[in-house]
């Protein structure tokens, strides 16, 4: 099938500049500027503390990255008001986030709450952390993360719940089922022209996840 081409782009409408920018969106409301603050408040932790899933976005010399990390409520540490902690898992050791690190300290999490629309964004510089005795007080099932990322808050702020609300992500009715989208075996086999074999990555994936989750 042949692609279908790109729409084309009325150069005249695009936004070249931030005072064009700021025209047109014009002034945000004073609670969008007043929930951000440079530290992490009670209710902010309380949100921290709830979350088993934060989105993680660092920058460097090779490009942007967004990852998903994920662990039971709390995995990410609240060490004080300034600071946050958040281990490293077992993964597929591309590590594209901590290279970015090593160029680019700043850091955005995004954390979610099952069933809350509002989320939280801390952004931050973060250092890589292998102490022994750090990565020991995050083992589960005696099992060390690989590292631990220490980040110094800069500013912490609560975005409202419409993104969320328009998404329906929370509502059960919106569910997709798996087995209409493809398995990370087809894509790979797609992708590699048959190198992989699709149906036996995804027959033996569920059992690798178990063994490596930690």
């Amino acid at each position: 099938m042949k692609p279908e081409a790109a729409e084309s782009i009325d150069e005249r409408y695009v936004v070249r500049d931030l005072a064009t920018l700021l025209t047109h969106y014009g002034t945000p409301p004073p609670t969008s500027l007043t929930k951000e603050v440079p530290y992490i408040n009670p209710h902010y932790r309380t949100i921290i503390e709830a979350s088993p899933f934060v989105a993680l976005a660092t920058s460097g010399d090779g490009g942007l990255d967004c990852t998903p990390r994920g662990d039971h409520p709390g995995f990410v540490r609240v060490v004080d008001e300034h600071t946050v902690m958040l281990p490293d898992r077992p993964g597929n050791n591309r590590i594209d986030s901590l290279r970015n690190l090593m160029e680019d300290p700043r850091v955005a999490l995004l954390f979610m709450v099952p069933g809350m629309s509002e989320t939280l964004r801390i952004n931050g510089r973060a250092l890589i952390s292998v102490d022994p005795a750090l990565l020991e007080s995050f083992a589960i099932d005696g099992k060390r993360p690989r590292s631990v990322l220490v980040v110094t808050v800069v500013s912490v702020y609560f975005q409202c719940a419409k993104a969320l609300v328009r998404s329906k992500l929370w509502d059960p009715s919106t569910r997709v089922e798996r087995a209409a989208l493809p398995t990370p075996g087809m894509i790979l086999a797609d992708i590699s022209r048959g190198a992989v074999d699709g149906a036996t990555f995804d027959r033996d994936l569920p059992a690798r996840i178990r063994a490596q989750l930690y």
